[in-house]
């Protein structure tokens, strides 16, 4: 078995609403190794979003264990996980959240800027990736002059473009009609096994986690295996 690349132990969140609290995740315990697909199923208000958020270190009031490569992410400053977040993650959105005044080279090429590359590497791997989404054509093109399935395209790449060790997607084709989100996700998935990168895809679509290595089902606040 390959090394784990996330790990999670007794993993909990709750939120207070007036009197009423609300426990969202209740000791998820999680492992995805290197190379490794996973669909994390759940229908929508499950707190999928919730546990990508947790383990992207997007948000804090967590209890419970987070490992990312190796590195117990509570020992951290905010800076230590900035940095870890920048160096192991790369992040895939249902919204693509692309930058409108940035071209599609552009999107892709900033966060790689961001890491360290060189105007010319970031430039020339943006484009490489770009190209094998089937965007040659749309290097240029702001993401007003894209349709949905090529922003997500651009989005895809900007997630692979450093080369995360993990990537965590949430409903990354559910603003895609059923034709569209199929490309799309072979195209992702293509990718992220071509680089060796892990990914942990929430979706509520089984036609599609199916098609992942390995499926768990988000209920009542745990993880119940499904295959």
């Amino acid at each position: 078995m390959s090394e784990a690349v996330l790990e999670t132990r007794g993993l909990a969140r709750s939120f207070t609403q007036g009197d009423v609290t609300i426990e969202v995740l209740r000791g998820v315990d999680l492992t995805v190794h290197a190379g490794e697909i996973v669909a994390l199923l759940g229908p929508s208000g499950s707190g999928k979003s919730t546990l990508l958020q947790a383990v992207g270190l997007l948000e804090g009031g967590f209890s419970g264990s987070i490992r990312l490569g190796g590195q117990e992410v509570a020992s951290l400053s905010n800076d230590g996980r900035t940095a870890l977040r920048r160096e192991k993650l790369g992040f895939v959105y249902q919204f693509h959240h692309l930058l409108p005044d940035f071209n599609a080279i552009e999107n892709v090429a900033l966060p790689q800027l961001i890491h360290g590359a060189t105007p010319e590497e970031a430039r020339e791997r943006a484009a490489s990736l770009l190209s094998s989404l089937g965007l040659a054509q749309r290097l240029d093109h702001k993401p007003s002059r894209l349709s949905g399935g090529e922003q997500q395209r651009v989005a895809v790449a900007r997630a692979l473009a450093n080369r995360p060790a993990l990537v965590l997607a949430d409903e990354p084709t559910g603003n895609l009609d059923e034709r569209t989100a199929d490309v799309v996700f072979d195209e992702f998935m293509h990718l992220v096994r071509g680089q060796g990168s892990a990914a942990l895809i929430a979706t509520h679509n089984e036609r599609l986690a199916a098609r992942m290595d390995r499926v768990v089902r988000l209920h009542d606040g745990g993880l119940v295996p499904v295959t």
